[in-house]
């Protein structure tokens, strides 16, 4: 059994105890773009040189998954398969997943295009009959837009049929509106909140997601999703990469206000070091430390280690995320 599996089991049973707040490695970043995606390999350092190649990303994921310290490691379909045939996951307590599709809102990455700047369109690229995990996250954006978001949903389903057929398990990631305006900026956590649970009302229990995969849009939107029924798991998305008080913050406000897990990508994917970033992390989670005394430690382990930070400590340690600040009142420090 995975981590995963007895976590989950616990807090859909209402048993939820310190140490179950689950954070995932969200190493799916090369189905936005390509050369750029993989993250900087850095220098003896910690000083970034240029991008990763596909083996070394694939290096950087192994090491991960060894230090056992993720719950969940989501990636593309393609390094999936090839992760699995190099025996990775063999007897690892870590649940392996794979992104499924990859809506156009997420194709920022690719030099030259301006695919994020358009109504957002359902996209699969995976092929279920050959998947290499049993768990795998399907995304959905809401723009606001009758005819966009039917097609979004239309999509949905018929994913949800050929999942159900080939026996994998799906979580599902609900982005923000992509379009500028689409909703007024204070309505726009309240928007995504109804969407989320317009969609489930429809879905009997064989169809339903295992967890839900949300922007952080405050603590009150985060309250009233995670609250509205009792079983439903709900978790965060990282967003964009920030300082890593920002990070462990995000962490630590959304498990105060009820979300139980945390899916992150490019605050993961640029840290100067990725399995001391995450080692923080699992103490923030488990209400080891605070967020600040985290960022503290994260920048004595690099000293330590003879590593650069890419930002000086008492930058490193504001909060940045405006969505953060609703709650920093109350955030120890």
């Amino acid at each position: 059994m995975t981590r995963y599996a007895d976590k989950i089991a616990r807090i859909r049973a209402g048993s939820y105890r310190k140490g179950d707040y689950m954070i995932a490695d969200a190493k799916d970043s090369d189905v936005t773009g390509g050369i750029m995606t993989t993250g900087a390999r850095r220098d003896s350092d910690g000083r970034p040189l240029g991008p990763r190649s596909r083996p070394e990303f694939l290096q950087q994921i192994e090491q991960i998954v060894r230090q056992d310290a993720v719950d969940i490691m989501l990636t593309s379909a393609g390094n999936m398969a090839a992760l699995r045939e190099a025996g990775v996951f063999d007897g690892s307590a870590v649940q392996p997943a794979f992104r499924a599709n990859e809506t156009t809102c997420v194709w920022g990455n690719v030099r030259g295009a301006d695919y994020a700047a358009r109504p957002s369109r359902p996209y699969r690229g995976a092929d279920l009959d050959f998947a290499p995990a049993d768990l795998c996250l399907y995304s959905i954006t809401f723009n606001n837009d009758t005819e966009a978001d039917a097609r979004a949903l239309e999509a949905y389903a018929a994913f949800r049929r050929e999942a159900r057929a080939a026996g994998v398990r799906h979580f599902l990631e609900v982005f923000n509106p992509n379009v500028p305006g689409a909703v007024a900026p204070e309505q726009t956590g309240a928007f995504v909140t109804d969407c989320i649970l317009r969609v489930l009302a429809s879905l009997t229990p064989p169809e339903r997601p295992e967890f839900l995969k949300v922007v952080y849009n405050g603590p009150d939107h985060m309250a009233a999703l995670a609250t509205h029924e009792p079983g439903m798991v709900v978790g965060v998305l990282g967003g964009a990469g920030a300082t890593h008080r920002d990070t462990f913050e995000l962490i630590a406000q959304s498990e105060r206000h009820g979300a139980r897990l945390a899916l992150f990508g490019r605050k993961i994917n640029q840290a100067e070091d990725q399995c001391a970033l995450i080692a923080w992390m699992r103490r923030v989670a488990d209400g080891e430390v605070s967020p600040s005394d985290a960022v503290r430690g994260y920048h004595a382990d690099l000293a330590r280690r003879g590593l650069q930070p890419d930002r000086a400590l008492d930058d490193d340690l504001k909060i940045t995320a405006e969505s953060l600040h609703f709650d920093a009142a109350c955030a120890p420090v």
